[in-house]
């Protein structure tokens, strides 16, 4: 159970909400989706996680805690974290999102556990959240640190393709969605060969998430570099 998993119970009326997809709404002709409730739970998520690096890191000045904050937050992780409290049997979707295995789209799981985020504060507040949400992204946030995330993506890769003699990296952005909830898709090109792919809420964490997956990457192929 989610309230298990969390270590409260949540208003009913709230979580129906923080899972109902606008494809769900559109379909049933109701008016209410869980879009405000992401847009809030967006905020509550980066100033939690902002906080606790901020604590965490002190050593760390504003260039390396920012792509460190993106490692956590961004859509990839924010996804995983949704799947390990199994969110995506809980979401309410429109039939042709169900068709095309939605419940398991990173982009819809990531709203879904931001929505979840607004819920737990709109009932519980901050403080109470606070503790939820640091609990559920301890893990991620220190896999992040482990990879190396808190260099800057983009600048350790071009450093490393540099070294390599593989000439400087190329990002092929592409985004969909509409305007207010846009997801963009980053292509990590070296030498004309695509490297990575990755996922974010803006151009520049697709970029970011692209770029550390390539220079993982290399990395592994390159130990001695």
């Amino acid at each position: 159970m989610l309230s298990e998993q969390l270590g409260v119970t949540l208003d009913p009326a709230l979580l129906e909400l923080a899972f109902t997809h606008r494809s769900y709404a559109y379909e049933s002709g109701s008016k209410e989706t869980n879009e405000r409730l992401e847009f809030l739970g967006d905020s509550v998520l980066g100033l939690i996680v902002t906080e606790e690096l901020y604590k965490r890191y002190p050593e760390f000045d504003e260039s390396r805690l920012s792509p460190l904050r993106s490692g956590v937050v961004n859509m990839r992780a924010l996804a995983d974290i949704a799947r390990g409290l199994q969110l995506g049997q809980y979401i309410r979707l429109g039939k042709g999102e169900e068709v095309t295995n939605g419940r398991d789209k990173n982009s819809l799981l990531a709203d879904a556990l931001e929505a979840l985020i607004g819920a737990i504060y709109m009932q519980f507040g901050f403080a109470q959240c606070t503790e939820i949400v640091r609990k559920l992204i301890t893990p991620t946030m220190d896999s992040a640190v482990a990879r190396g995330a808190g260099l800057d993506g983009k600048t350790a890769l071009q450093e490393l393709a540099a070294s390599l003699g593989k000439g400087a990296p190329e990002y092929i952005v592409s985004e969909d969605g509409p305007d207010h909830d846009k997801n963009f898709t980053a292509v990590a090109m070296l030498s004309g060969q695509v490297m990575s792919e990755g996922t974010g809420k803006s151009k520049r964490e697709a970029e970011q998430v692209a770029a550390r997956a390539a220079y993982e990457a290399l990395k592994t192929a390159f130990p001695q570099a």
